[in-house]
């Protein structure tokens, strides 16, 4: 078997600013080099927008955290450019399995549908996720300020002014916004007195990574009351590189420090495993959790994202994945004000779409924590009757709450949706991010998600040429770059921008007919759909995705 993972070390250097003899101005400073902080600054970088990123650390995260990384986080890496890095560095999974007491009770599938480029989840150790976003960094022009700890946050009307203090002396920078993307103990939440408000849940939950060589399938595995670990729960997921992340069920009353002891670990394993079983402890934690969130995310030129904002409990996977949502959200809403094309208030709608989002996550982390963790016996009387259920009745499967699994937030109530002026089937409302499917591009197979984002598209759904001057006309007038992407509903010869959807997923996922369009936000999410192509419309729609409307 590999050797334990061993976490690298990044050099602190001196940057110019220091030297500086009045604080260097940047367009966006961004605290924290995690997954959050990352992703949202190779998004600057690629939107040829300063950003630069500080981190009082000088390394990746060490043991695996959050380790399962949904597909809509994968298809806003393939935008990002490291999509493929993480998807093959990872193991790959769509399934899950379900036990209680000795017995399996059912099996789920994540992604029924076929025709999608990614799975459900990717599983990938926090430290190898974070490698591959600053390798990504770097890539674009990008680095990180290691060992570069906030020490100060002066907001003004104007500006932002940060304090800095390095292992060569303290230093001030401006920026135009600082995005706070520093973790659940956010430094900067705490220099400006805010606070998370929420819910605490009184029971401790011990997380071990184990080197093993396992012939299990790379599926999500949950027990509840099993017989290695009577009434309490576990979960076993398998990581890159033969190490397996295996959580058990405490209870309030278990010593931290007890439970963390070697010997004690290892006698949990080998109960699971079974007595003979090899494996090799790579990192132990024992942790307790929270539901909070902030009040509101944004703050004038200060904006927070990630656990910084917002906290849940890691069942369902809705922290690391909803983080990077915070952060697509917000990068292309800070590009378009940096460069004059929308007003400040733009920003505005990232409070009003992603604290809802937040709400959302919360709720079901909240809901699955009551289900695994009953708090009286009326409680665990419904749950386990549930349980027993489920194994022949499929109906009480719903009731079952191992944890919901993140999906993408439709941002239904969005400010920036144009409401629908005709009537449309199928999810892909205003706010829905949008669903892929598999194309052809002169000749070469390929997918729909990598042709959007980055900027505005008319996504128009046609199989002839006819309209397509007066469309690209109309698009050129309007005050922010909109992109035409054409997609042929029939085999067609006309070429250039357009797609073929070469198994007719388009007529049913978007309810695309002859001269379908959508307006597509830089982030994939649909602003607007219009059965009919009209400038009025198109042009009205996009000024409200932009916080331009009147």
């Amino acid at each position: 078997m590999p050797s334990a993972y061993s976490q690298p070390v990044f050099p602190y250097v001196r940057h110019p600013d220091q030297d500086a003899r009045s604080p260097a101005h940047h367009s966006v400073i961004i605290v924290g080099a995690g997954p959050v902080g990352l992703s949202l600054a190779i998004d600057l970088q690629l939107r040829a927008i300063d950003a630069v990123v500080i981190d009082d650390n000088n390394t990746v995260s060490d043991g695996s955290r959050a380790i399962c990384h949904s597909k809509r986080t994968l298809e806003i890496l393939d935008r990002l450019g490291c999509g493929d890095a993480v998807a093959d560095r990872g193991v790959r999974w769509n399934a899950g399995k379900v036990f209680f007491q000795d017995d399996l009770i059912y099996r789920f599938e994540l992604l029924p549908e076929p025709a999608h480029k990614r799975p459900a989840f990717v599983n990938l150790q926090q430290y190898h996720f974070e490698q591959c976003l600053i390798d990504r960094l770097r890539e674009t022009g990008g680095s990180v300020r290691w060992k570069n700890k906030l020490t100060g946050v002066t907001p003004h009307s104007d500006r932002v002014i940060i304090d800095i203090a390095t292992p060569e002396g303290n230093y001030r920078l401006n920026g135009d916004y600082l995005v706070a993307a520093d973790g659940a103990r956010s430094a900067t939440r705490g220099l400006l007195g805010l606070e998370c408000k929420g819910q605490e849940f009184q029971d401790r939950f011990l997380i071990a990574d184990v080197l093993m060589k396992a012939d299990l399938p790379a599926e999500r595995w949950f027990w509840f009351d099993p017989p290695f670990h009577r009434n309490q729960s576990a979960l076993l997921h398998r990581q890159a590189d033969n190490v397996w992340r295996i959580d058990f069920q405490l209870g309030w009353d278990a010593d931290p420090d007890l439970e963390k002891q070697v010997q004690r670990v290892g006698a949990r394993i080998r109960a699971m495993l079974g007595e003979h079983a090899e494996f090799e402890l790579q990192w132990v934690s024992v942790y307790t959790f929270q539901c909070r969130r902030m009040e509101k995310f944004r703050h004038g030129r200060v904006l927070f994202a990630g656990d910084a904002a917002h906290q849940v409990s890691p069942f369902g996977a809705r922290g690391g994945n909803g983080g990077i949502q915070d952060g697509e959200n917000l990068a292309w809403k800070l590009a378009l004000v940096a460069t004059g094309q929308a007003p400040d208030r733009l920003l505005d709608s990232y409070d009003a779409e992603r604290g809802p989002a937040a709400d959302e996550n919360i709720l079901h982390s909240a809901r699955s924590t009551d289900f695994i963790t009953p708090k009286s016996a009326a409680s665990r009387t419904f749950r386990d009757a549930a349980l027993l259920l489920a194994k022949t009745c499929p109906f009480a499967r719903g009731l079952v709450n191992s944890g919901r699994l993140s999906s993408a937030s439709t941002l239904v109530g969005s400010p920036l949706n144009t409401p629908d002026c005709a009537a449309f089937s199928g999810a892909m409302v205003p706010g829905a991010p949008c669903a892929d499917l598999p194309v052809l591009h002169d000749g070469e197979p390929g997918w729909l998600l990598d042709f959007l984002g980055g900027e505005f598209v008319a996504l128009y759904f046609c199989s002839d040429d006819r309209d397509i001057g007066a469309i690209e006309a109309a698009l050129r007038s309007l005050p922010v770059t909109v992109r035409l992407l054409r997609v042929s509903l029939q085999p067609a010869s006309f070429g250039g921008a357009t797609l073929f959807d070469v198994e007719g997923h388009a007529r049913q996922r978007y309810d695309a007919k002859e001269g379908t369009l959508y307006l597509i936000r830089p982030d994939q999410h649909v602003a607007a759909r219009f059965p009919m192509f009209a400038v009025g419309p198109l042009r009205s729609a996009l000024a409200r995705a932009i916080g331009a409307a009147s």
